[in-house]
């Protein structure tokens, strides 16, 4: 991975907890579009839904609806259009 590549998903991370932070929720749409598919490992995406969880920002599905921290969070994979998550086939 290119040192700019990692300083720019730094950055995302970085502008999404502050954004969580101070609205006490965040998106799956909107974490999705700042950290697509692809940018982070499976660890790195865990461990950042980890982060907002201990910070007690909730992640919202495209309903609104808070996203329990142990339901698997698959970049995409899985969501319907709305990004709520769909059922397994």
């Amino acid at each position: 991975m290119s040192t700019a590549k990692s300083g720019r998903e730094h950055r995302a991370r970085k502008a999404l907890f502050t954004r969580g932070i101070r609205r006490g929720f965040l998106s799956l749409r909107e974490i999705d579009e700042a950290l697509p598919a692809g940018s982070l490992s499976d660890a790195e995406r865990w461990l950042f839904f980890y982060s907002l969880h201990a910070a007690r920002v909730e992640v919202r599905d495209g309903r609104g609806r808070r996203v329990a921290f142990a339901d698997p969070v698959p970049a995409r994979a899985g969501r319907d259009d709305d990004g709520a998550a769909s059922d397994p086939p």
